[in-house]
């Protein structure tokens, strides 16, 4: 076992989450004699996993979650699904006696072998095991997808060592550059007064230097979107309520950097073969299954690679409907100020200086993206968007806030009830005050629906079977009920190592929870 953690801490590997449990206690005891390796310790697999998610974002490193056998590990897939279109080295090990090898029928034993699918390839290692029989688990971690190291424990595995000296080596390397920088260069260069748009996705901290550098020598029309953490910054040229226009108005060439964008038009573009998509990402991901251009690597490195870039500007003058569209938002929410949109810019105006803050559910997302606060910076933002964010809500905030002194995760009522466990992380985290604030529209929003029959509204509809203050009292949380834009001044009294759960209740007349 020893040889097994070595190998993973010289690839980078610096913290483990550990699910305790009969089978994996072996791998656990190991562990324990690691001094200068981060143990976290979580019974629940699904919240594990997504916490390591959460870690990953705020470290950059790979991080591995120790399960058991049975359906333990079946519970890792959601997150493992999350890492793999986020590109993140989620690392799952999963530890079996070797006399259970195979015995997938037995109780509480199943088939690990290949359990994950495309998400991540499962690697089997039988223990005790030589280092230069084990595989290269540096280079498996630089490629920067999860992997499954599937361990049967033999007889005679040494459990303890000396593991002083062990420390964790650098980070992995960004991801080999794909692609052809031919194109996109022609593009720039020649044809982008036709009309270009460029939309910037989820970004890395590294990133945003490079994204915010080309979006200010293009000078072009852009969607932004908050987990870029650069939204705020560079709002000047950011299209107000752009989803709706460009969709109406599509751009003749469209620039995405980062990750998959999230927004409307991004969607829309499947259908839009006229309007020609480059892609400069480092997950790779072209985010469509149309025709496109991408280009895989270090942000940094291809920006250089691609040289100088023209000033092109707004050439067919989108930015002018957009400050009035930006008008008729402001003058919306005055005359609804205790709708969805209203509470988000609240909530913004006073997290806004958070160190971390996590959007949780695709409407949270959404309502974020055109409502928030556009003065202070928001440089560090994250949201999982595998499943819209609706899984691993609180986890995933709570691996991004673990060294945070100040936090905030903005998250829908269900999303909230599917994560209720994480809250038992909470004595492992530093000192520091953590807020999550949600969104209670009663069962995503639906019910208000018109088109709704009542059956149809009896097998959609999905109100929340507890109250929050409940659901408050379990955590040991601060509840507050908020109803308008006076009731947020609470967070500006909290206490530093406060933890509170906001109870936002926007009234859902008038404008309801979307403005237009």
């Amino acid at each position: 076992m020893k040889n097994l953690i070595a190998c993973c801490t010289i690839g980078g590997l610096a913290e483990w989450v550990c699910c305790p449990g009969e089978h994996n206690g072996n791998a656990i005891r190991a562990l324990a004699d690691c001094p200068l390796i981060h143990r976290w310790s979580q019974s629940d697999e699904r919240t594990a996993a997504y916490f390591a998610i959460g870690r990953m974002q705020a470290t950059g490193r790979p991080v591995a979650v120790v399960a058991g056998s049975g359906t333990a590990a079946a519970a890792l897939a959601p997150a493992v699904v999350e890492a793999y279109y986020q590109r993140r080295p989620l690392v799952i090990v999963t530890v079996e006696p070797a006399e259970h090898a195979g015995a997938a029928a037995r109780p509480g034993c199943i088939e690990h072998e290949g359990m994950f699918g495309m998400y991540a390839p499962s690697l089997d290692i039988t223990l005790p095991c030589a280092v230069s029989d084990l595989p290269d688990l540096a280079g498996l971690f630089s490629e920067g997808f999860p992997i499954h190291l599937n361990i049967c424990m033999g007889e005679g595995v040494a459990l303890s060592g000396d593991y002083s000296t062990l420390e964790p080596g650098p980070a992995p390397q960004a991801p080999r550059f794909h692609g052809s920088l031919v194109e996109l260069s022609q593009m720039l260069r020649f044809r982008s007064r036709e009309g270009l748009v460029l939309i910037i996705g989820a970004l890395e901290p590294g990133e945003q230097e490079p994204a915010l550098w080309l979006a200010q020598t293009l000078r072009v029309p852009l969607l932004a979107e908050a987990s870029s953490g650069l939204r705020e910054e560079l709002s000047a040229l950011l299209l107000h309520g752009g989803d709706d226009w460009l969709c109406k108005n599509p751009p003749r060439y469209v620039l995405r950097i980062g990750d998959v964008p999230t927004g409307r038009f991004w969607k829309q573009l499947e259908q839009l073969p006229q309007t020609d998509v480059y892609s400069v990402t480092r997950t790779g991901f072209s985010g469509l299954s149309r025709r496109s251009h991408v280009i895989e690597g270090d942000l940094e490195q291809i920006m250089k690679a691609l040289g100088d870039v023209p000033h092109v500007g707004d050439v067919n003058r989108l930015l002018s409907r957009s400050r009035h569209h930006a008008g008729q938002v402001e003058e919306a929410m005055l005359a609804a100020p205790e709708s969805e949109a209203a509470m988000v810019r609240y909530l913004s105006n006073h997290v806004c200086i958070a160190d971390v803050l996590c959007l949780g559910s695709g409407s949270c997302t959404e309502l974020w993206n055109r409502y928030a606060q556009l003065r202070v910076p928001t440089v560090y933002l994250r949201a999982n968007t595998a499943n819209s964010g609706s899984d691993g809500t609180i986890a995933a905030f709570l691996g991004n806030a673990a060294d945070a002194s100040l936090a905030c995760c903005l998250t829908g009522d269900l999303a909230l009830l599917r994560d209720l466990g994480a809250a038992s992380l909470l004595p492992q985290l530093s000192a520091g005050k953590r807020i999550v604030a949600v969104l209670n529209n009663g069962g995503a929003g639906l019910a208000d629906r018109p088109e709704l029959d009542d059956e149809l509204r009896r097998l959609m509809v999905q109100p929340p079977p507890y109250n929050l203050a409940e659901v408050a009292r379990l955590w040991g949380a601060e509840y507050y009920a908020v109803y308008s834009e006076a009731d947020f001044e609470v967070l500006d009294s909290l206490d530093d190592n406060a933890f509170a759960l906001l109870d936002i209740r926007a009234d859902s007349a008038g404008l309801g929870c979307r403005l237009s």
